[in-house]
């Protein structure tokens, strides 16, 4: 039997989290909006970072066998669309440590425990970042033939030297823009003996942990921030153009060796592609319930103008896509941890839930705005703020068009592709 009513543990999560959301996360725009520039608007969340650790939301992001409490996707989908449905900018900084610390979680060995162990306190500030993505574009960093990534790591005896430069990466600067206190770095090995055994891409790829005292004890200049980002949305988040000259880490700190890198961050960016369906779908809860709250307005009318057929079915429209993203975002979560099918069925729904959600969210966000007419470019309502916030999910964390529709396109035309299998748990034929 199918049931979509949350169980307790489910329900008590939603619960807290909106409790948080109310208490922390509602004022933050209000200040850091009147900050002048990215970097101070970001480094105004840190109270609010503070907040969440204390209240335990890192620790639910790290893996069981470290000591975390990472069991459900369906309770971080839950998490994220709360969040989402308050404020963007320091919810995307929280989740933005989850998925650095994702690829530990997916490649988790007892000697991870020490990099880990930061974000186990329940104290402080940690920030971890999944550093992936380079200023000329990852799209095709696996394709035979293309020049790949740009981050490159050579092996110097018990060392390894990482040089490149980095681009959107959540939370990779720290606080004070000098590093995070723990950063995957997703890099392509250039050992001569590696690369002459090489034959694809994907072998050359591995990921160096660099911790914030490896960056202390390296000389000054071995990590440098380029340019703080200003975006259109997402305002206060910190994912800067950063670059690495000569940076040297222990050999201990290779979390993926050359060849088993690409699979991991692939595997991430599965997890990724499906809390973006709950950002989206956290966006278009509040952008529902606003358009609906000024539809109960006759504007100068007879009747309010929620009573007007052509303003009815845009909040018809939004309500639906709504309802959809959600479902189809806890679909993806429960088949990513739990079936059925391998991997490459089992990712499936996440990319679809990334591409649909993501995409409903603009057009919602749209959508909410013609309802409401030309008020809805006054700042003063939210309506434009949350159209900022929804434009980057179809385009970041692999773009709908680049990466994510090409992904379930290869799913299509596997020869063993069976269609339906997350669907109904087994081949229809």
């Amino acid at each position: 039997m199918i049931d979509f009513t949350l169980s307790p543990t489910e329900q008590h999560v939603q619960a807290t989290a909106r409790t948080f959301a109310a208490t922390h996360l509602a004022p933050a725009a209000a200040h850091y909006t009147r900050l002048p520039t990215p970097e101070a608007r970001f480094q105004s969340l840190q109270p609010i970072y503070e907040a969440a650790v204390q209240a335990e939301l890192l620790t639910a992001q790290a893996p069981v066998p470290a000591g975390g409490k990472n069991t459900s996707l369906v309770e971080a989908a839950i998490l994220v669309e709360e969040f989402y449905a308050v404020e963007a900018s320091a919810s995307l900084t929280i989740f933005g440590t989850g998925l650095g610390l994702t690829p530990l979680a997916l490649a988790y060995r007892p000697e991870v425990d020490e990099f880990l162990a930061p974000f186990l306190q329940n104290t402080g500030s940690p920030l971890a970042s999944l550093v992936f993505s380079e200023p000329g574009g990852v799209a095709n960093w696996l394709e035979p033939g293309a020049p790949g990534l740009q981050t490159t790591a050579r092996q110097d005896g018990e060392e390894w030297v990482l040089n490149g430069e980095k681009m959107w990466a959540t939370n990779s600067a720290g606080w004070d823009f000098q590093g995070a206190d723990l950063s995957c770095v997703v890099c392509r090995c250039i050992d001569e003996d590696v690369v002459a055994q090489a034959s694809q891409p994907s072998d050359l790829i591995m990921i160096l942990l660099v911790t914030r005292a490896d960056l202390d004890r390296n000389p000054v200049g071995s990590f440098h921030v380029v340019k703080h980002v200003e975006t259109a949305g997402h305002v206060a988040v910190s994912g800067p153009h950063i670059k690495y000259t000569n940076l040297r880490v222990p050999a201990r700190n290779v979390l993926c060796a050359p060849g088993t890198g690409a699979s991991i961050v692939t595997q991430s960016f599965d997890i990724s592609a499906m809390l973006v369906g709950a950002m989206a779908t956290g966006i278009q809860r509040a952008v529902f319930e606003a358009a609906l709250a000024f539809s109960r307005d006759p504007r100068g009318g007879t009747m309010p103008i929620g009573q007007r057929q052509s303003v009815a079915d845009r909040l018809i429209d939004i309500k639906m896509r709504t309802e959809t993203s959600r479902y189809l975002t806890w679909k993806a979560a429960h088949c990513l941890l739990s079936g059925p099918g391998e991997h490459a069925q089992r990712r499936e729904p996440a990319l679809l839930a990334k591409i649909y959600a993501s995409d409903a969210s603009v057009q919602s966000c749209i959508d909410a705005m013609n309802a409401v007419g030309v008020s809805a470019y006054n700042t003063e309502l939210p309506f434009a703020s949350l159209l900022s916030t929804a434009l980057v999910l179809p385009i970041f964390d692999g773009g709908n068009v680049g990466i994510r529709r090409r992904a379930v396109q290869e799913l299509f035309l596997e020869e063993d592709y069976q269609p339906w299998v997350t669907s109904f748990g087994h081949p229809q034929h």
